[in-house]
């Protein structure tokens, strides 16, 4: 017996293996579907699930305090419990994503390029729907509406697996967006949510490369290790977030406080914060002080080089395991530097592949940096928390990759898809 996409309880009796095959089926069967539906169909449901999103607050912030409670019992860290909370800004913020994502260019049959042939062939080069994404992610419910949104824009089914902590905002949530899908005349399998927490079911639909072409992890590095160890599909990724912000010796000073200030304590708990400090030695005495002040006074941890504690007292030892840690935590550790090639080197050494940034006045030093660091994302004169799908206008993103093929940085609506050749003839055929 097939339990229903729409069931949001675990299956009791029926074999694990049998319940992801048919989840995975589903998902299948609806991309096809997908795959022909128009660009008018697609942001219906955004704008008519974005309205519902806002009409159903209550029903998701008491959803949400359930799970907020549950998560006192837990070992969660600080930063998992904000990134587990639902508030009033954030709910309308995810209407909000919908709603832009809707306003973005159709990604499907888009053309991406044509020539003709001196043979009279048209060669067109289309966009299309990738198929079936697994998202497996931790804590944030709000990313559930993001990788809904954008999948289905994209042409491609979704299955939906949340981390236990957020098991009864994610079913508010996942209710709420697949009821206005029939209604729009698209598939009700296009997003699914499994019903299950046991682990065992992500192993079970990573062993699906039939069914499922593309895998996605989000949350902690633990999670992203076994995805991409077990998956026998494509995974699109990245590990840690050791980002870092360079403050070169033509830096503004005060410029160069601001955005290390935001880059680490807007919201340490995320990927794109800062967890590394970086100094030109000839600016070290005039910005360490002040920098680290302001830091402390936002109850920052710091942990340096022997220079920078020579420099402020209050600055523990930096060991080797610190420069390559992500804290997710108001901890930040911190090195004086000769030039900025020693920077680009402990960059390289350290460094995640995430976001890096510099800070300086001098045009050329920002170029060599730009092309020298090997990240997802660099930064010139500008947080590191600006590497965000939303702040790039991409409507809403499902991760930041750190890999290098298919895509890099946040993934929105166009890393969902893929292309196709359609090639046009009036009759040709190829000779010897």
């Amino acid at each position: 017996m097939s339990i229903s996409s729409s069931e949001l309880t675990a299956p009791s009796e029926q074999d694990l293996s049998a319940y992801c095959l048919d989840l995975a089926r589903r998902a299948r069967a609806a991309s096809r579907l997908l795959a022909t539906a128009t660009g008018t169909q697609k942001n219906r449901w955004l704008m008519e699930a974005a309205a519902a999103v806002e009409r159903s607050g209550a029903e998701l912030l008491d959803a949400n305090a359930r799970d907020a409670a549950d998560a006192e019992k837990q070992d969660l860290t600080a930063a998992q419990i904000d990134r587990l909370r639902l508030t009033p800004d954030r709910i309308t913020a995810m209407a909000a994503g919908l709603r832009e994502v809707a306003g973005l260019p159709e990604p499907v049959g888009r053309l991406i390029d044509s020539k003709v042939r001196p043979n009279g062939l048209r060669i067109d080069k289309v966009g299309v729907p990738l198929g079936v994404i697994l998202f497996i992610y931790e804590s944030r419910p709000n990313v559930t509406v993001d990788a809904a949104g954008l999948s289905v824009k994209a042409g491609d089914a979704i299955i939906l697996r949340g981390g236990k902590e957020a098991v009864h905002s994610n079913r508010a949530l996942h209710g709420i967006l697949q009821e206005r899908l029939a209604p729009c005349g698209l598939p009700a399998d296009a997003v699914q949510l499994v019903a299950t927490t046991d682990r065992a079911a992500v192993g079970q639909l990573l062993h699906m490369p039939e069914y499922i072409d593309l895998a996605i992890p989000r949350g902690g590095e633990a999670l992203i290790r076994r995805v991409a160890e077990e998956a026998r599909m494509p995974v699109l990724k990245h590990y840690q977030g050791v980002c870092h912000v360079y403050v070169d010796r033509a830096a503004d000073l005060a410029m160069a406080e601001k955005i290390l200030i935001n880059s680490k304590c807007q919201r340490p708990g995320v990927c794109n914060a800062a967890e590394s400090l970086l100094v030109h030695r000839d600016v070290a005495a005039s910005f360490l002080p002040r920098a680290s002040a302001a830091l402390r006074q936002r109850g920052v941890e710091l942990r340096g080089c022997e220079v920078t504690r020579r420099l402020v007292a209050e600055v523990k030892p930096a060991s080797e395991q610190d420069y390559a840690t992500e804290y997710l935590d108001l901890i930040l550790s911190i090195k004086v530097v000769d030039n900025m090639e020693e920077a680009v080197n402990h960059i390289s050494r350290y460094g995640s592949g995430h976001t890096d940034a510099i800070v300086t006045g001098d045009r050329a030093a920002a170029q060599r940096f730009a092309a020298a660091v090997d990240a997802s994302t660099v930064m010139v004169n500008a947080s590191t928390r600006f590497n965000d799908g939303y702040e790039f206008g991409l409507g809403a993103e499902i991760g930041i990759s750190t890999d290098k093929f298919h895509a890099r940085g946040p993934c929105g609506l166009l890393e969902l898809t893929s292309y196709k050749y359609v090639v046009n003839g009036d009759g040709q055929v190829r000779g010897e």
